[in-house]
C-alpha cells in the first residue's frame, strides 16, 4: 500500500509538473536578455528568439505599389466626388486606390466600398467609413509625429487584409451576472484578456482609451510623496491604470522596464525615451477612437457594432500586434508621401 501511494505521488507530481511547464507561459531555452539599466534594478528586457523570429514574419509589410508618375491630371478633374484625396493627381489617386484595396478588401475588391456601377455614388457604407479613415491616416501622419515619427501609418498597419482588424475593442458589457446590489462588481474578479488574464479592471479601454476629453493625469496613480496626499486617487482608478499597462506591454512584447525605471515607476527623469513616446500613444488612440472612430456609430451596419452598440475601436495591439514597432518598424509613409498629409488631413 505505502509503496502504490509512493508510485502514485511520483505520477501525480510528474503530471503536474508537465501541467505547469505546459500551461504557465513556460518556454524553452534559449532565451535571450538585454540589458537596459544598471544592474540590481530588473532593467532587462527578455525575449524567446523563436517567438520574435515568428511576430517578425506575420508582421511583414506587403510590397509597395510603383511609384505614380510626376505630373498629370488632378484627381478631381478625372473623378466625381472626391473629398479626402482631392490634393493629389488621378494617378497617384489610383494608386492609392489600388493600395487600399490590398490593405482593406483583397477579397472583396472594389465593390466592397464602391457601387461598381457608378463609382461616385455614396449608397455604400464602407465609403463612408473609408473617407473617414483615410482623413484620419492622414491626421496621425501629419499630426501626431511624436508618436509615429517619419514611420507613419497606412491602412496596411492597421488592417493587414481585413476589412475590419482582427484586434479592436468594444465596451465591455461585463459576464452575466444578478440585478440590484449583487451585479455591483466594479469591473473585478473577471479575468479577462484585455488585463492579461488577471483579475484587475476587465475594461480599461473604454475608461482610458475611448474619451478624448479625459483628464491628462487620469492614468498617474503612483504617489511621489512619502505620505498619501489629498486628493488621492482610488484603488479602481489604479485597477484601471495597471490593466491597460498589462495591455500595453502584451501589445508591445516587451515588459514594464521596456519605458519604467523599475526602482521608480513614477519617475519621469529615470524612465526610458520610450515612456515619452507612449505617452503620447495613449492620447493618439484617445484622438482617433473619440473623433473618426465613434462618430462612425451611426453609418455602421448593426453587424459591424459591438454587444452595447458602440463602434470597433482601436487599441495598442491594433497596429503593434506583438512588437516593438508596428510592422517590425517599416516605414510605410516612406512608400505611400501620399498619405503624409494634405489640405483635408484634420478631421472637419
Amino acid at each position: 500500500m505505502k509503496l502504490t501511494l509512493q508510485i502514485l505521488g511520483v505520477v501525480v507530481a510528474v503530471l503536474l509538473t508537465g501541467a505547469m511547464f505546459g500551461t504557465a507561459g513556460w518556454t524553452r531555452p534559449p532565451v535571450r536578455s538585454e540589458q537596459t539599466g544598471f544592474r540590481g534594478t530588473g532593467m532587462v528586457q527578455v525575449q524567446n528568439p523563436r517567438t520574435l523570429a515568428a511576430k517578425i514574419e506575420a508582421n511583414a509589410a506587403p510590397a509597395p505599389q510603383d511609384p505614380a508618375p510626376p505630373g498629370g491630371e488632378p484627381a478631381t478633374q478625372v473623378y466625381q466626388n472626391v473629398q479626402v484625396l482631392n490634393d493629389l493627381t488621378a494617378d497617384q489617386f489610383n494608386r492609392v486606390m489600388v493600395s487600399i484595396t490590398e490593405w482593406v478588401a483583397p477579397e472583396q475588391g472594389c465593390a466592397y466600398c464602391h457601387n461598381v456601377e457608378n463609382m461616385a455614388d455614396d449608397s455604400v457604407y464602407a465609403k463612408t467609413v473609408a473617407r473617414s479613415m483615410l482623413r484620419m491616416v492622414r491626421h496621425i501622419n501629419s499630426d501626431w509625429k511624436n508618436h509615429v515619427g517619419e514611420t507613419g501609418v497606412t491602412c496596411y498597419t492597421c488592417h493587414r487584409g481585413n476589412p475590419v482588424p482582427q484586434a479592436v475593442w468594444y465596451d465591455n458589457p461585463g459576464p452575466p451576472h444578478a440585478k440590484g446590489f449583487a451585479a455591483r462588481d466594479g469591473g473585478q474578479n473577471h479575468p479577462a484578456p484585455e488585463a492579461g488574464l488577471t483579475s484587475l479592471n476587465y475594461d480599461p479601454y473604454k475608461t482610458l482609451l475611448g474619451n478624448p476629453d479625459i483628464d491628462q493625469n487620469a492614468v498617474r496613480v503612483a504617489a511621489t510623496t512619502a505620505l498619501p496626499t489629498s486628493p488621492s486617487k482610488p484603488i479602481q482608478d489604479a485597477e484601471l491604470t495597471y490593466s491597460l499597462m498589462i495591455h500595453m506591454s502584451e501589445s508591445l512584447g516587451v515588459n514594464c522596464t521596456y519605458c519604467h525605471n523599475s526602482r521608480a515607476f513614477s519617475s519621469w527623469h529615470e524612465s526610458t525615451p520610450k515612456r515619452v513616446t507612449a505617452w503620447h500613444g495613449i492620447r493618439m488612440v484617445r484622438d482617433i477612437n473619440g473623433h473618426f472612430i465613434t462618430p462612425l456609430t451611426p453609418v455602421l451596419p448593426e453587424a459591424r457594432l459591438g454587444p452595447e452598440g458602440d463602434a470597433p475601436k482601436a487599441n495598442c495591439t491594433t497596429c503593434h500586434q506583438g512588437l516593438a514597432k508596428p510592422l517590425n518598424g517599416a516605414s510605410m509613409l516612406k512608400d505611400y508621401p501620399e498619405l503624409a498629409g494634405g489640405p483635408m488631413a484634420p478631421a472637419q
